[in-house]
């Protein structure tokens, strides 16, 4: 692969989300043999969507992954997974493919996203029938076999991620396919292509999260736009991509909020364990040997949606992810930002040090309007975090007393150290408004933002404290994670 060490902005085809875009801006390593490519036109979807059948000469792991899910789509008997067949059936049936020479990148994310759903099916899947039996997860399986850790492992590599179940890359972001090709892709137009229940809410959990991604082509065209009018000094222009990104964010959140009626809560259980990780788990103490790769254990961490990009652009942008405090919570949160896309990196790595090298933060703030504009979308990272961190708490903390969330971070503090870390920089810029030169209406907005960061802060430092009363350090600390794990 050829590769260059800066961003590019490239105008091909062959780095365009479709031909009828292919002007529009892509910015990536110089290595167009990959689907995730950062523009304006796909955000950070895939450029193509993604192959929902494999070759026939893939014929054994297709049918596989059709037989694998619990439920199963055409009303027959239960799957492979309802009874804990599946790694019987990968033995007996799997062969150890060669994909050594595999060049097609649809081919080689399909197989990626495929092969990460059968290592995890077959890792997973004791503590899967461990969990339905009495809530707990005992221990999974400590090896991966080498019909799938092979083939996982070199595709991994084609493609520059890590041979385990990614957001992005398996999970969700590659594993959609449109009902009606010629439509856009509104919820009501998709479908999964893998599944580990296919309970309807699992289909809800997945597909909410695609349908939030769609947005993040005005994300990203008004994030540049932004970095470009803070560079000529246009306060108009600037003030304007201000609330472009305020309007995407606004209908993110709304489809956020959408997965309270298309994921049932009680039902997210049922299928959450098969996103867990090897790292920082209890059922995994010694890691897992990957058969005929290598003899040290692998651990890495578990798929979750948290691995988006969009708001970290966010936090990027604003300059909020250098004011992030400095823990083990924030150190969690750097290594989960590992785990996307390698194109999606870099992408989030170039607005964070474009923005820093600008001054955008300052920028904004040595104008009142447009320090409200840059308030008014701290504001709404804070609004997806407050979103994601009630999720958590009816999704996740009501229902079970495991202290681990699926990437390995603690379950009660993760997220409240970055919507705390939200709300300081918010009261930062608050005291740095000087409210005399607003308009009554940017006034009345700051003072309703002011009042929201007193009264949440309140509000999460004793939500905090209770659930770690009740859960204790193995949901509160990192070390105290890790170690659990060891133990």
């Amino acid at each position: 692969m050829a590769r260059t060490d800066s961003i590019v902005n490239a105008s091909s085809s062959s780095a365009s989300a479709s031909s009828s875009s292919a002007s529009a801006p892509c910015y990536h390593y110089l290595v167009t043999d990959q689907l995730f490519v950062v523009g304006v036109a796909n955000g950070f979807l895939p450029r193509e969507d993604p192959l929902a059948q494999l070759p026939q000469e893939y014929a054994a792991l297709e049918s596989l992954l059709q037989r694998m899910s619990i439920q199963q789509p055409d009303g027959s008997p239960p799957g492979l997974l309802a009874n804990g067949q599946f790694g019987d059936a990968v033995r007996h049936e799997l062969p150890e493919y060669d994909v050594s020479s595999i060049t097609d990148t649809r081919l080689l994310s399909a197989l990626y996203r495929d092969l990460t759903f059968a290592a995890s099916a077959y890792l997973l899947e004791p503590c899967d029938v461990q969990f339905r039996k009495d809530g707990t997860y005992g221990l999974g399986r400590d090896v991966l076999p080498r019909q799938i850790a092979v083939p996982l492992s070199v595709v991994a590599q084609k493609i520059g991620a890590r041979p385990f179940m990614e957001y992005a890359m398996s999970y969700a972001l590659y594993n959609y396919r449109r009902r009606d090709e010629s439509r856009p892709l509104d919820y009501d137009n998709l479908e999964l292509i893998r599944a580990f229940s296919r309970y309807p809410a699992e289909h809800g959990f997945i597909l909410v999260h695609v349908a939030m991604v769609r947005h993040a082509s005005t994300l990203v065209a008004a994030s540049l736009r932004s970095l470009d009018a803070v560079e000529a000094g246009d306060r108009d222009t600037f003030n304007q991509t201000m609330r472009d990104i305020h309007g995407v964010y606004m209908r993110i959140i709304g489809t956020l909020v959408t997965m309270w009626r298309r994921s049932d809560p009680g039902k997210y259980l049922s299928y959450r364990t098969f996103i867990m990780g090897t790292k920082n788990q209890p059922m995994f103490p010694d890691g897992v040997i990957y058969e005929g790769v290598s003899t040290e254990p692998f651990r890495l961490r578990g798929e979750s949606g948290a691995n988006d990009s969009m708001v970290p652009l966010g936090d990027n942008l604003l300059e909020l992810t250098a004011s992030m405090p400095s823990n083990p919570l924030t150190e969690v949160l750097r290594d989960f930002r590992s785990y996307r896309p390698r194109n999606h990196r870099i992408f989030l790595e170039h607005i964070q040090h474009r923005a820093a090298a600008l001054g955008l933060r300052a920028f904004a703030l040595d104008d009142a309007r447009s320090a409200v504009l840059y308030l008014a979308n701290l504001d709404l990272l804070r609004s997806f975090r407050h979103h994601h961190w009630h999720m958590t708490k009816e999704y996740i903390i009501e229902r079970t007393e495991h202290p681990v969330a699926t990437g390995g971070s603690p379950i009660v503090t993760w997220l409240p150290n970055q919507l705390a870390a939200v709300l300081d920089a918010m009261a930062a810029v608050v005291d740095r408004i000087d409210t005399d030169e607003l308009a009554a209406d940017d006034r009345a907005r700051v003072t309703e933002i002011s009042a929201r960061i007193v009264s949440e802060q309140g509000m999460l430092a004793r939500e905090v404290a209770a659930l770690a009363r009740r859960y204790g350090s193995k949901a509160v600390h990192v070390d105290a994670v890790e170690a659990a794990t060891r133990a």
